[in-house]
């Protein structure tokens, strides 16, 4: 099999979209034994408060990229904003590897940096904060400890407390900051970024002076959520292209 690469990020899977549910299942299905490797990019699901905690839908798609895995794909997943608590359990359950961000891929001649987003939203203070404190191997050994009725509590509090935060908030401060994306093309040296978590799915090319003063063009590949339509980015022949098709047909 030709080298194909397929990138997904924010399906926000959750019992109240079945219609997501269906898509990404029939696009496991239109790409069995048709790719390489799937790579998705942080909030496969809507909320995460534990592999100890699994729904009904959780077992649902652990079954199906399990399924998809064995047909001859590899399959990564990346910690987003809202499923960071997916652990070696789950990961084993669907046959999948769990990736640091950011993460460095390489297929064929392509290089690119992955990452979910979130850490490029340096304005959104507040939400930098919290980001901290749940990534704290700590708290997250203390959340865990609690019962599954406490964190569901905690999560459904703290989905209020975001949503309320969220509409105070301008669109600028909840999208990437400029120098944070410059700050990573200059320290990774990769030529492309590709990330989701803002949901602004966007190929931008961001123009930067090199030592000798001539511009490098970089790539800034954001991935869509998956609500009106399903976004992916496909890589190929060494070139990445971002595609979406109806989320039902």
């Amino acid at each position: 099999m030709a080298e194909r690469v397929l990138l997904i990020s924010d399906l926000h899977l959750e019992e109240q979209r079945p219609d997501i549910t269906a898509a990404f299942k029939n696009f496991l299905l239109s790409n069995q034994a048709n790719c390489t490797s799937l790579y998705i990019l942080g909030d496969l699901f809507e909320v995460w408060i534990g592999d100890d905690a699994q729904t009904p839908l959780a077992q649902e798609i652990a079954i199906s990229l399990a399924e998809f895995s064995k047909a001859g794909s590899d399959v990564f997943l990346m910690h987003g904003n809202r499923d960071f608590l997916i652990g070696e359990s789950f990961a084993q359950q669907c046959d999948m590897s769990l990736i640091p961000d950011p993460f460095e891929l390489t297929a064929g001649n392509f290089r690119a940096l992955l990452l979910h987003g979130d850490t490029l939203c340096t304005d959104d203070i507040d939400y930098q904060l919290f980001r901290t404190m749940v990534r704290n191997p700590d708290w997250q050994a203390e959340f865990l400890a609690k019962t599954v009725d406490e964190r569901i509590a905690y999560a459904r509090e703290a989905r209020r407390q975001s949503q309320l935060a969220t509409g105070q908030k301008t669109t600028e401060i909840m999208d990437v900051n400029a120098d944070a994306v410059q700050k990573l093309f200059t320290e990774s040296k990769h030529l492309t970024l590709i990330h989701g978590h803002t949901h602004r799915p966007a190929m931008h090319v961001v123009s930067s002076a090199s030592t000798n003063s001539a511009a490098i063009e970089h790539k800034r590949i954001v991935l869509g959520d998956w609500d009106q339509k399903l976004w992916y980015v496909e890589i190929q022949n060494s070139e990445a292209a971002l595609r979406s098709e109806p989320l039902t047909n």
